[in-house]
Protein backbone atom coordinates (compact mmCIF):
# COMPACT_ATOMS: atom_id res chain seq x y z
CA UNK A 1 0.00 0.00 0.00
CA UNK A 2 1.28 3.22 -0.74
CA UNK A 3 2.01 5.81 1.81
CA UNK A 4 -0.63 7.77 3.11
CA UNK A 5 0.93 11.17 1.65
CA UNK A 6 0.62 9.82 -1.71
CA UNK A 7 -2.94 9.75 -2.06
CA UNK A 8 -3.67 12.73 -3.21
CA UNK A 9 -1.25 12.39 -5.83
CA UNK A 10 -2.19 9.03 -7.14
CA UNK A 11 -6.11 9.72 -7.44
CA UNK A 12 -4.55 12.91 -9.74
CA UNK A 13 -3.02 10.16 -11.69
CA UNK A 14 -5.86 7.98 -11.87
CA UNK A 15 -8.55 10.97 -12.91
CA UNK A 16 -5.39 12.58 -15.18
CA UNK A 17 -5.14 9.05 -16.92
CA UNK A 18 -9.15 9.07 -17.09
CA UNK A 19 -9.37 12.09 -18.63
CA UNK A 20 -7.00 11.68 -21.05
CA UNK A 21 -8.42 8.46 -22.02
CA UNK A 22 -11.99 10.55 -22.63
CA UNK A 23 -10.25 12.85 -24.30
CA UNK A 24 -8.52 10.50 -27.10
CA UNK A 25 -11.44 8.64 -27.67
CA UNK A 26 -14.32 10.68 -27.46
CA UNK A 27 -15.93 12.31 -30.53
CA UNK A 28 -18.61 13.49 -29.08
CA UNK A 29 -17.84 17.55 -27.74
CA UNK A 30 -19.72 17.51 -24.34
CA UNK A 31 -17.66 14.24 -23.95
CA UNK A 32 -14.48 16.52 -24.75
CA UNK A 33 -15.88 18.73 -22.75
CA UNK A 34 -15.96 16.53 -20.00
CA UNK A 35 -12.22 15.18 -20.25
CA UNK A 36 -11.27 18.66 -20.15
CA UNK A 37 -12.91 19.42 -17.07
CA UNK A 38 -11.70 16.01 -14.94
CA UNK A 39 -7.91 17.17 -16.28
CA UNK A 40 -8.33 20.64 -14.81
CA UNK A 41 -9.66 18.81 -11.07
CA UNK A 42 -6.23 16.61 -11.87
CA UNK A 43 -4.24 19.52 -11.62
CA UNK A 44 -5.74 20.93 -8.70
CA UNK A 45 -6.03 17.78 -6.93
CA UNK A 46 -2.86 17.72 -5.04
CA UNK A 47 -3.77 21.49 -3.80
CA UNK A 48 -7.31 20.17 -2.59
CA UNK A 49 -6.16 17.14 -1.01
CA UNK A 50 -3.89 18.79 1.17
CA UNK A 51 -6.07 21.22 1.92
CA UNK A 52 -8.81 18.66 3.31
CA UNK A 53 -6.26 16.44 5.14
CA UNK A 54 -5.08 19.58 7.13
CA UNK A 55 -5.37 18.21 11.00
CA UNK A 56 -5.92 20.67 13.82
CA UNK A 57 -5.74 20.33 17.66
CA UNK A 58 -9.27 18.46 17.93
CA UNK A 59 -9.26 16.31 14.72
CA UNK A 60 -8.28 13.75 16.53
CA UNK A 61 -10.88 13.79 18.72
CA UNK A 62 -13.38 13.65 15.96
CA UNK A 63 -15.83 10.86 14.90
CA UNK A 64 -18.43 10.97 12.18
CA UNK A 65 -21.15 8.17 12.90
CA UNK A 66 -23.01 7.86 9.25
CA UNK A 67 -26.08 5.92 8.33
CA UNK A 68 -27.61 5.71 4.84
CA UNK A 69 -31.32 5.65 6.54
CA UNK A 70 -33.52 6.83 9.29
CA UNK A 71 -31.44 7.75 12.57
CA UNK A 72 -33.73 7.75 14.45
CA UNK A 73 -34.47 3.73 14.23
CA UNK A 74 -30.56 3.19 14.02
CA UNK A 75 -30.53 2.48 17.77
CA UNK A 76 -27.07 0.86 17.59
CA UNK A 77 -25.26 3.90 15.75
CA UNK A 78 -27.17 5.98 18.03
CA UNK A 79 -24.98 4.01 20.89
CA UNK A 80 -22.28 4.26 19.19
CA UNK A 81 -22.57 7.63 18.74
CA UNK A 82 -23.28 8.10 22.69
CA UNK A 83 -20.71 5.68 23.96
CA UNK A 84 -18.08 8.34 21.54
CA UNK A 85 -19.76 11.43 23.60
CA UNK A 86 -19.09 9.90 26.73
CA UNK A 87 -15.00 9.24 26.08
CA UNK A 88 -14.96 12.81 25.09
CA UNK A 89 -15.02 12.34 21.64
CA UNK A 90 -16.80 15.28 19.06
CA UNK A 91 -19.45 13.19 17.15
CA UNK A 92 -20.77 14.17 14.02
CA UNK A 93 -23.82 12.25 12.90
CA UNK A 94 -25.42 12.05 9.14
CA UNK A 95 -28.18 10.64 8.23
CA UNK A 96 -31.63 10.90 7.48
CA UNK A 97 -33.85 12.78 9.97
CA UNK A 98 -37.16 11.24 9.48
CA UNK A 99 -37.84 10.05 13.13
CA UNK A 100 -36.74 11.58 16.25
CA UNK A 101 -33.62 10.26 17.36
CA UNK A 102 -33.40 9.55 21.58
CA UNK A 103 -33.44 12.42 23.56
CA UNK A 104 -30.01 11.72 25.04
CA UNK A 105 -28.83 11.75 21.38
CA UNK A 106 -30.29 14.78 20.69
CA UNK A 107 -29.24 16.79 24.21
CA UNK A 108 -25.81 15.32 24.24
CA UNK A 109 -23.27 18.79 23.43
CA UNK A 110 -20.84 16.96 21.77
CA UNK A 111 -23.34 15.21 19.19
CA UNK A 112 -23.99 17.30 16.32
CA UNK A 113 -26.66 16.10 13.94
CA UNK A 114 -26.30 16.37 10.35
CA UNK A 115 -29.46 15.39 8.65
CA UNK A 116 -29.14 14.68 5.13
CA UNK A 117 -32.48 14.04 2.47
CA UNK A 118 -33.46 10.77 1.41
CA UNK A 119 -33.11 10.24 -2.52
CA UNK A 120 -35.87 8.61 -4.36
CA UNK A 121 -34.47 8.91 -7.82
CA UNK A 122 -35.96 9.77 -10.89
CA UNK A 123 -39.32 8.33 -10.99
CA UNK A 124 -40.54 7.67 -14.25
CA UNK A 125 -38.90 5.45 -16.94
CA UNK A 126 -37.62 1.96 -16.46
CA UNK A 127 -36.66 1.06 -13.08
CA UNK A 128 -32.86 0.72 -13.55
CA UNK A 129 -33.20 4.63 -14.37
CA UNK A 130 -34.24 5.32 -10.96
CA UNK A 131 -31.28 3.05 -8.97
CA UNK A 132 -28.85 5.53 -10.85
CA UNK A 133 -30.13 8.38 -10.50
CA UNK A 134 -31.28 7.97 -7.10
CA UNK A 135 -26.82 6.09 -6.69
CA UNK A 136 -25.80 9.59 -8.43
CA UNK A 137 -27.12 11.83 -6.43
CA UNK A 138 -27.21 10.39 -2.83
CA UNK A 139 -23.09 9.89 -3.83
CA UNK A 140 -23.16 13.71 -4.92
CA UNK A 141 -24.79 14.78 -1.50
CA UNK A 142 -22.58 12.20 0.85
CA UNK A 143 -19.60 13.75 -0.93
CA UNK A 144 -20.77 17.60 -0.06
CA UNK A 145 -21.24 16.48 3.26
CA UNK A 146 -18.03 14.34 3.98
CA UNK A 147 -15.56 16.76 2.23
CA UNK A 148 -17.17 20.14 3.72
CA UNK A 149 -16.95 18.66 7.46
CA UNK A 150 -14.40 19.53 9.88
CA UNK A 151 -11.87 16.72 9.45
CA UNK A 152 -13.25 13.46 10.97
CA UNK A 153 -10.25 11.29 13.12
CA UNK A 154 -13.03 8.04 12.06
CA UNK A 155 -15.54 7.54 9.70
CA UNK A 156 -17.97 4.79 11.51
CA UNK A 157 -20.66 3.54 8.85
CA UNK A 158 -23.46 1.32 9.12
CA UNK A 159 -23.77 -1.31 6.57
CA UNK A 160 -26.19 -1.86 5.20
CA UNK A 161 -27.53 0.37 3.44
CA UNK A 162 -24.01 0.73 1.56
CA UNK A 163 -24.56 1.41 -1.91
CA UNK A 164 -23.31 4.31 -2.41
CA UNK A 165 -22.04 4.95 1.26
CA UNK A 166 -19.13 2.67 0.97
CA UNK A 167 -17.85 3.74 -2.10
CA UNK A 168 -18.03 7.38 -1.58
CA UNK A 169 -16.98 7.31 2.41
CA UNK A 170 -13.49 4.75 1.50
CA UNK A 171 -12.83 7.49 -1.46
CA UNK A 172 -12.94 10.70 1.23
CA UNK A 173 -11.46 8.94 4.06
CA UNK A 174 -8.13 8.02 1.45
CA UNK A 175 -8.69 11.89 0.41
CA UNK A 176 -8.75 13.75 3.51
CA UNK A 177 -6.46 10.77 5.88
CA UNK A 178 -9.58 9.41 8.21
CA UNK A 179 -9.98 5.58 9.35
CA UNK A 180 -12.69 4.08 8.17
CA UNK A 181 -14.60 1.70 9.90
CA UNK A 182 -17.75 -0.40 9.11
CA UNK A 183 -19.88 -1.89 10.89
CA UNK A 184 -21.75 -4.87 9.14
CA UNK A 185 -25.65 -5.38 10.47
CA UNK A 186 -25.80 -7.55 7.63
CA UNK A 187 -25.11 -7.82 3.65
CA UNK A 188 -27.33 -5.38 1.65
CA UNK A 189 -27.62 -7.39 -1.29
CA UNK A 190 -29.35 -10.08 0.59
CA UNK A 191 -31.57 -8.06 1.65
CA UNK A 192 -32.48 -6.59 -2.31
CA UNK A 193 -32.88 -10.51 -3.07
CA UNK A 194 -35.78 -10.27 -0.93
CA UNK A 195 -37.80 -8.67 -3.21
CA UNK A 196 -35.83 -8.73 -6.48
CA UNK A 197 -34.89 -12.37 -6.12
CA UNK A 198 -30.28 -13.26 -5.87
CA UNK A 199 -30.06 -13.65 -9.93
CA UNK A 200 -31.40 -9.87 -10.54
CA UNK A 201 -28.94 -8.13 -12.38
CA UNK A 202 -29.04 -5.22 -9.29
CA UNK A 203 -28.65 -7.96 -6.83
CA UNK A 204 -25.48 -9.39 -8.58
CA UNK A 205 -24.27 -5.52 -9.11
CA UNK A 206 -24.68 -4.86 -5.42
CA UNK A 207 -23.39 -8.18 -4.11
CA UNK A 208 -20.25 -7.24 -6.21
CA UNK A 209 -20.37 -4.01 -5.15
CA UNK A 210 -20.08 -4.69 -1.29
CA UNK A 211 -17.35 -7.44 -1.93
CA UNK A 212 -15.15 -5.19 -4.09
CA UNK A 213 -15.23 -2.08 -1.49
CA UNK A 214 -16.06 -4.10 1.66
CA UNK A 215 -12.25 -5.21 2.40
CA UNK A 216 -10.93 -1.28 1.50
CA UNK A 217 -11.95 -0.43 5.36
CA UNK A 218 -9.57 0.39 7.48
CA UNK A 219 -11.33 -1.67 10.27
CA UNK A 220 -14.61 -4.03 10.49
CA UNK A 221 -17.48 -4.47 13.48
CA UNK A 222 -20.33 -7.19 12.56
CA UNK A 223 -22.72 -8.36 14.97
CA UNK A 224 -22.09 -11.68 14.92
CA UNK A 225 -19.42 -14.62 15.00
CA UNK A 226 -20.99 -15.91 12.20
CA UNK A 227 -20.73 -13.16 9.77
CA UNK A 228 -17.50 -12.69 11.34
CA UNK A 229 -16.27 -16.27 10.59
CA UNK A 230 -18.38 -15.92 6.56
CA UNK A 231 -16.64 -12.25 6.09
CA UNK A 232 -13.06 -14.17 6.85
CA UNK A 233 -14.10 -17.15 4.89
CA UNK A 234 -15.71 -15.72 1.41
CA UNK A 235 -15.04 -11.98 1.82
CA UNK A 236 -11.25 -11.68 3.01
CA UNK A 237 -12.09 -9.41 5.64
CA UNK A 238 -11.22 -9.35 9.01
CA UNK A 239 -14.11 -8.47 11.48
CA UNK A 240 -14.59 -8.17 15.07
CA UNK A 241 -17.57 -9.43 16.65
CA UNK A 242 -19.18 -5.89 18.75
CA UNK A 243 -23.10 -8.11 19.92
CA UNK A 244 -25.76 -6.03 20.42
CA UNK A 245 -26.44 -5.57 24.27
CA UNK A 246 -29.43 -3.44 25.87
CA UNK A 247 -29.22 0.06 26.80
CA UNK A 248 -29.10 1.08 30.44
CA UNK A 249 -32.93 2.14 29.45
CA UNK A 250 -33.83 -1.45 28.48
CA UNK A 251 -34.95 -2.25 32.02
CA UNK A 252 -38.33 -3.96 33.48
CA UNK A 253 -40.90 -0.72 33.81
CA UNK A 254 -42.17 0.06 37.52
CA UNK A 255 -45.65 -0.35 38.35
CA UNK A 256 -46.38 3.34 38.24
CA UNK A 257 -44.56 4.05 35.50
CA UNK A 258 -46.23 1.30 33.28
CA UNK A 259 -49.67 2.72 34.96
CA UNK A 260 -48.66 6.26 33.38
CA UNK A 261 -47.74 5.03 29.92
CA UNK A 262 -51.09 3.04 29.91
CA UNK A 263 -52.78 5.92 30.37
CA UNK A 264 -50.73 8.12 27.78
CA UNK A 265 -51.89 5.02 25.49
CA UNK A 266 -55.19 4.85 26.19
CA UNK A 267 -55.79 8.68 25.60
CA UNK A 268 -54.54 7.50 21.85
CA UNK A 269 -55.32 3.94 21.40
CA UNK A 270 -58.99 2.49 22.50
CA UNK A 271 -57.48 -0.96 23.15
CA UNK A 272 -55.89 0.27 26.29
CA UNK A 273 -59.21 1.45 27.80
CA UNK A 274 -61.17 -0.16 30.41
CA UNK A 275 -65.05 -0.52 30.19
CA UNK A 276 -65.03 1.07 33.24
CA UNK A 277 -65.08 4.85 32.21
CA UNK A 278 -62.27 5.98 35.01
CA UNK A 279 -59.30 8.20 34.60
CA UNK A 280 -57.54 6.24 36.42
CA UNK A 281 -58.06 2.77 35.08
CA UNK A 282 -56.88 0.90 32.43
CA UNK A 283 -57.58 -2.07 31.02
CA UNK A 284 -54.39 -3.53 32.13
CA UNK A 285 -53.82 -1.40 35.44
CA UNK A 286 -55.61 0.64 38.18
CA UNK A 287 -54.64 3.54 40.40
CA UNK A 288 -56.15 3.80 43.75
CA UNK A 289 -57.41 7.64 44.25
CA UNK A 290 -57.17 7.37 47.70
CA UNK A 291 -53.21 6.76 48.48
CA UNK A 292 -52.16 6.63 44.88
CA UNK A 293 -50.89 2.90 44.54
CA UNK A 294 -50.94 1.06 41.05
CA UNK A 295 -51.65 -2.76 40.93
CA UNK A 296 -52.51 -4.68 37.61
CA UNK A 297 -55.37 -6.02 37.39
CA UNK A 298 -55.82 -9.53 37.88
CA UNK A 299 -58.59 -9.92 35.65
CA UNK A 300 -56.19 -7.97 32.58
CA UNK A 301 -55.29 -9.73 29.55
CA UNK A 302 -51.65 -10.88 28.83
CA UNK A 303 -49.95 -7.99 26.84
CA UNK A 304 -47.69 -9.55 24.34
CA UNK A 305 -45.00 -7.11 22.24
CA UNK A 306 -43.64 -7.53 18.82
CA UNK A 307 -41.73 -4.91 16.86
CA UNK A 308 -40.98 -4.64 13.17
CA UNK A 309 -39.84 -2.72 10.71
CA UNK A 310 -42.65 -4.06 8.25
CA UNK A 311 -40.09 -5.51 5.65
CA UNK A 312 -40.09 -8.54 3.84
CA UNK A 313 -37.80 -10.57 6.36
CA UNK A 314 -40.69 -10.29 8.30
CA UNK A 315 -43.90 -12.32 7.66
CA UNK A 316 -46.40 -10.74 9.84
CA UNK A 317 -48.86 -13.40 8.73
CA UNK A 318 -47.22 -16.06 11.06
CA UNK A 319 -48.53 -14.45 14.17
CA UNK A 320 -51.55 -13.34 12.97
CA UNK A 321 -52.58 -17.07 12.11
CA UNK A 322 -51.04 -17.74 14.90
CA UNK A 323 -53.89 -15.65 17.20
CA UNK A 324 -56.50 -17.10 15.00
CA UNK A 325 -55.38 -20.11 16.11
CA UNK A 326 -55.12 -18.90 20.35
CA UNK A 327 -58.58 -17.69 19.55
CA UNK A 328 -60.02 -21.15 18.47
CA UNK A 329 -58.37 -22.56 21.66
CA UNK A 330 -60.31 -20.22 24.09
CA UNK A 331 -63.52 -20.66 22.05
CA UNK A 332 -62.76 -24.41 22.65
CA UNK A 333 -63.12 -24.05 25.98
CA UNK A 334 -59.16 -24.00 27.02
CA UNK A 335 -58.27 -21.36 29.81
CA UNK A 336 -56.21 -18.94 28.88
CA UNK A 337 -56.05 -14.89 29.31
CA UNK A 338 -57.58 -12.86 26.65
CA UNK A 339 -54.53 -10.91 24.46
CA UNK A 340 -53.43 -7.25 23.41
CA UNK A 341 -51.02 -7.55 21.07
CA UNK A 342 -49.18 -4.30 20.32
CA UNK A 343 -46.94 -4.40 17.27
CA UNK A 344 -44.72 -1.26 16.88
CA UNK A 345 -42.87 0.26 14.49
CA UNK A 346 -43.01 2.03 10.85
CA UNK A 347 -42.58 0.80 7.16
CA UNK A 348 -43.73 -0.12 3.71
CA UNK A 349 -45.46 -3.05 4.49
CA UNK A 350 -47.67 -1.48 7.43
CA UNK A 351 -50.86 -1.04 5.30
CA UNK A 352 -50.51 -4.65 3.55
CA UNK A 353 -50.76 -6.33 6.79
CA UNK A 354 -53.70 -3.66 8.75
CA UNK A 355 -56.08 -5.19 5.75
CA UNK A 356 -55.21 -8.84 7.19
CA UNK A 357 -55.67 -7.85 10.48
CA UNK A 358 -59.13 -6.18 9.96
CA UNK A 359 -60.22 -8.75 8.56
CA UNK A 360 -59.48 -10.92 11.40
CA UNK A 361 -62.87 -9.80 13.97
CA UNK A 362 -61.21 -11.34 16.77
CA UNK A 363 -63.24 -11.40 20.26
CA UNK A 364 -60.30 -12.41 22.55
CA UNK A 365 -57.75 -10.46 20.88
CA UNK A 366 -57.26 -6.93 21.10
CA UNK A 367 -54.33 -5.75 18.41
CA UNK A 368 -53.04 -2.33 19.07
CA UNK A 369 -50.01 -1.18 16.15
CA UNK A 370 -48.90 2.42 17.66
CA UNK A 371 -45.57 3.79 16.82
CA UNK A 372 -43.94 4.55 20.34
CA UNK A 373 -41.41 7.91 21.25
CA UNK A 374 -37.97 6.65 21.52
CA UNK A 375 -38.53 7.04 25.31
CA UNK A 376 -41.50 4.72 25.49
CA UNK A 377 -40.69 1.68 23.69
CA UNK A 378 -38.14 0.35 26.45
CA UNK A 379 -41.25 1.20 28.97
CA UNK A 380 -43.66 -0.54 26.85
CA UNK A 381 -40.93 -3.75 26.60
CA UNK A 382 -40.39 -3.38 30.48
CA UNK A 383 -44.26 -3.94 30.74
CA UNK A 384 -45.17 -6.78 28.34
CA UNK A 385 -45.61 -10.13 29.31
CA UNK A 386 -44.17 -11.64 26.66
CA UNK A 387 -41.93 -10.76 23.34
CA UNK A 388 -42.63 -12.37 19.70
CA UNK A 389 -40.06 -11.69 17.30
CA UNK A 390 -40.59 -12.58 13.01
CA UNK A 391 -37.37 -11.40 11.95
CA UNK A 392 -35.69 -13.71 9.84
CA UNK A 393 -32.65 -12.76 8.61
CA UNK A 394 -32.04 -12.28 4.60
CA UNK A 395 -28.16 -13.47 5.39
CA UNK A 396 -28.51 -16.04 8.44
CA UNK A 397 -25.92 -14.32 9.71
CA UNK A 398 -27.21 -11.13 11.53
CA UNK A 399 -29.42 -11.17 15.32
CA UNK A 400 -32.40 -9.06 15.81
CA UNK A 401 -31.76 -6.55 17.91
CA UNK A 402 -35.11 -5.72 19.16
CA UNK A 403 -34.52 -9.39 20.88
CA UNK A 404 -31.68 -7.85 22.47
CA UNK A 405 -33.74 -4.71 24.02
CA UNK A 406 -36.34 -6.95 24.84
CA UNK A 407 -33.79 -9.31 27.06
CA UNK A 408 -33.00 -6.49 28.41
CA UNK A 409 -36.14 -5.58 29.82
CA UNK A 410 -35.97 -9.28 31.19
CA UNK A 411 -39.32 -10.12 28.95
CA UNK A 412 -39.23 -13.63 27.28
CA UNK A 413 -39.47 -14.44 23.36
CA UNK A 414 -41.11 -16.57 21.28
CA UNK A 415 -38.36 -16.10 17.79
CA UNK A 416 -38.95 -17.64 14.44
CA UNK A 417 -35.93 -20.09 13.53
CA UNK A 418 -33.37 -18.87 11.84
CA UNK A 419 -29.24 -20.08 10.89
CA UNK A 420 -27.26 -18.41 14.37
CA UNK A 421 -30.27 -17.44 16.31
CA UNK A 422 -29.36 -19.74 19.06
CA UNK A 423 -26.31 -16.97 19.59
CA UNK A 424 -29.11 -15.12 20.72
CA UNK A 425 -32.00 -16.95 22.11
CA UNK A 426 -31.51 -19.82 23.74
CA UNK A 427 -34.53 -22.63 23.15
CA UNK A 428 -36.58 -23.55 26.76
CA UNK A 429 -34.09 -21.11 28.85
CA UNK A 430 -34.39 -17.40 27.75
CA UNK A 431 -37.52 -18.12 25.38
CA UNK A 432 -38.95 -20.09 22.69
CA UNK A 433 -37.76 -20.43 18.90
CA UNK A 434 -41.07 -21.85 16.56
CA UNK A 435 -41.28 -22.57 12.54
CA UNK A 436 -44.66 -21.87 11.93
CA UNK A 437 -47.63 -20.24 12.90
CA UNK A 438 -48.84 -23.95 14.40
CA UNK A 439 -45.98 -24.14 16.55
CA UNK A 440 -46.63 -20.20 17.79
CA UNK A 441 -49.76 -21.01 18.62
CA UNK A 442 -49.06 -24.15 20.79
CA UNK A 443 -45.76 -21.85 22.77
CA UNK A 444 -48.88 -19.23 23.38
CA UNK A 445 -50.98 -21.60 24.85
CA UNK A 446 -48.32 -23.37 26.79
CA UNK A 447 -46.46 -20.07 28.06
CA UNK A 448 -50.00 -18.09 29.18
CA UNK A 449 -51.79 -21.24 30.79
CA UNK A 450 -52.28 -20.16 34.27
CA UNK A 451 -51.41 -16.48 33.61
CA UNK A 452 -51.15 -13.76 35.71
CA UNK A 453 -49.67 -16.18 37.76
CA UNK A 454 -45.80 -16.58 37.83
CA UNK A 455 -45.39 -20.14 38.70
CA UNK A 456 -45.40 -21.92 35.17
CA UNK A 457 -42.64 -21.53 32.40
CA UNK A 458 -43.12 -17.74 31.34
CA UNK A 459 -41.74 -16.73 34.94
CA UNK A 460 -39.13 -19.31 35.14
CA UNK A 461 -37.68 -17.67 31.37
CA UNK A 462 -37.95 -14.23 33.02
CA UNK A 463 -35.60 -15.31 36.20
CA UNK A 464 -33.37 -17.03 34.02
CA UNK A 465 -33.03 -13.43 31.93
CA UNK A 466 -33.08 -11.45 36.07
CA UNK A 467 -30.36 -13.92 36.97
CA UNK A 468 -28.07 -13.91 33.40
CA UNK A 469 -28.40 -10.11 33.02
CA UNK A 470 -25.04 -10.30 31.22
CA UNK A 471 -23.15 -6.69 30.08
CA UNK A 472 -25.12 -3.71 28.77
CA UNK A 473 -24.06 -1.92 25.84
CA UNK A 474 -21.87 0.80 27.77
CA UNK A 475 -19.08 -2.05 29.04
CA UNK A 476 -19.12 -4.29 25.96
CA UNK A 477 -18.03 -1.11 23.80
CA UNK A 478 -15.91 0.28 26.08
CA UNK A 479 -14.12 -3.12 26.05
CA UNK A 480 -14.39 -3.45 22.23
CA UNK A 481 -14.64 -0.78 20.26
CA UNK A 482 -12.76 2.04 22.68
CA UNK A 483 -9.17 0.47 22.43
CA UNK A 484 -9.73 0.67 18.14
CA UNK A 485 -10.74 3.85 18.06
CA UNK A 486 -7.65 4.90 20.41
CA UNK A 487 -5.19 2.88 19.01
CA UNK A 488 -2.37 5.09 17.58
CA UNK A 489 -1.91 5.16 13.84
Amino acid sequence: MAPRCTYPALLAVSVLSLALLAAFYASDSVVRGLAVSLTAAAALLPLWGRRLRRRDDGTHRRVCVLVLGDIGRSPRMQYHALSLSKHGYHVTFVGFLETKPHRDVLSEEKIAVVPIAEVKGVQAGPKVLTYVTKVVVQSLQLLRVLLTMELQEHVLMQNPPGLPSIAVTWFVCVLRGSRFIIDWHNYGYTIMALSHGPTHPVVRLAQWYERFFGPLASHNLCVTNAMKDDLQKNWGIKAMTLYDRPASIFRETPLKLQHELFVRLAGVHPQFRSEEAEAERTILSVRDPADGTVTLRAERPALLLSSTSWTEDEDFSVLLKALEEYEGFIKGGASLPPLLCVITGKGPQKEHYMKLTDSLHLEHVKICTPWLEAEDYPLLLGSADLGVCLHKSSSGLDLPMKVVDMFGCCLPVCAIHYNCLDELVKHEENGLIFRDSAELAEQLKSLLSGFPSSDGKLGTFRRNLRANRGQRWDDNWDQNVLPLITAPR
